[in-house]
């Protein structure tokens, strides 16, 4: 990788709060106009790491640079060049649209105000609920009016914290195909979220467990990363229940994931699994077919095998 494209190259960073290592020794390369996601459990680092990188905190240990500027000693100027959207709506709600964006134009000391929400408005297609109370909005309105606030200074960097929580599928899927037009210009973003569909869109993926980093890659990288094999079973939701319960016992067998009226089952040795299952294939009202191993799977895999960080 051409160090001249790199945005964000850290190694080594470590963060504790109290007894609890939330971070441990994390590395990141990460490209311009690259969406790199962050996916892990609550509380296994994601939030954290994303704020040591950008400046937002400072690192008990490890070094690297972000947007050029190194993240232990210029913490100032990296602020500067990055736009932060966090999961809870944070902006005034007895404010309209247009008087947030106005307002926090202000904060950045920029000139002509009126001029920049306007443009951030028609950016983002806000134009229609301009002067809509924001306390007001759906939570996808919302969501669009907080990406206008942090884009108005012109970030060369997004950090977005789980910013489609409690937000429809729809609104999901608009917010993401701005964050590619976005990328598309030459804007890297650093996204957590749980949803797969979400991981999926990303071009290369972080997945953090316990504050250590676990894997990472595009997500047909990571997706290969274990030779995982998969078995789905469908059934009545009373079989299914007794059948996880039975399977959980046998060797071979490494996790059983739910879905809807089918569970997935998935061991890392494909003939062992093939044995553990063979008893209970000939069991009346079951179906069982060979599938393809999702990401999910796999994360699910990745935090079986991680150790818990509080010591």
């Amino acid at each position: 990788m051409n160090s001249d494209d790199l945005v964000i190259d850290v190694h080594g960073l470590n963060k504790s709060f109290g007894r609890k290592h939330v971070v441990r020794d994390f590395a990141l390369q990460v490209r311009r106009g690259e969406i790199y996601g962050f996916l892990g459990p609550n509380g296994s680092g994601k939030t954290t790491s994303i704020r040591l990188i950008c400046g937002l905190l400072k690192p008990d240990s490890g070094r690297g640079t972000c947007l050029g500027y190194d993240v232990l000693t210029e913490a100032a100027s990296i602020k500067r060049e990055v736009g932060y959207m966090t999961q809870r709506f944070s902006l005034w709600e007895d404010l309209t649209i247009r008087e947030n964006l106005e307002f926090i134009a202000r904060m950045y000391g920029m000139k002509d105000v009126k001029r920049v929400a306007a443009g951030a408005i028609e950016r983002l297609g806000l134009g229609a609920r301009r002067d809509q109370l924001a306390g007001t909005l759906s939570g996808g309105w919302k969501q669009r009016m907080a990406l206008a606030a942090c884009m108005l200074h012109e970030p060369r960097l997004l950090l977005l914290d789980e910013p489609t929580a409690g937000v429809d599928p729809q609104a999901r899927r608009d917010f993401w195909e701005e964050i590619h037009v976005l990328a598309a210009t030459g804007i890297s973003v650093l996204v957590s979220t749980h949803y797969m569909d979400e991981a999926e869109r990303c071009h290369r993926l972080a997945y953090i467990a316990y504050g250590k980093l676990l894997a990472t890659g595009t997500p047909e990288e990571v997706l290969h990363l274990y030779s995982l094999s998969t078995w789905a079973v469908g059934g009545s939701s009373a079989q299914l229940a007794s059948l996880a319960s039975r399977l959980h016992r046998v060797p071979g067998v490494q996790h059983i994931t739910a879905f809807g009226h089918t569970l997935h089952v998935t061991g890392e040795d494909g003939q062992a699994l093939d044995r553990a299952i063979a008893p209970f294939r000939a069991e009346p009202g079951l179906a069982w077919r060979r599938a393809e191993s999702t990401l999910e799977d796999v994360f699910i895999h990745l935090v079986s095998t991680a150790s818990d960080n509080y010591q």
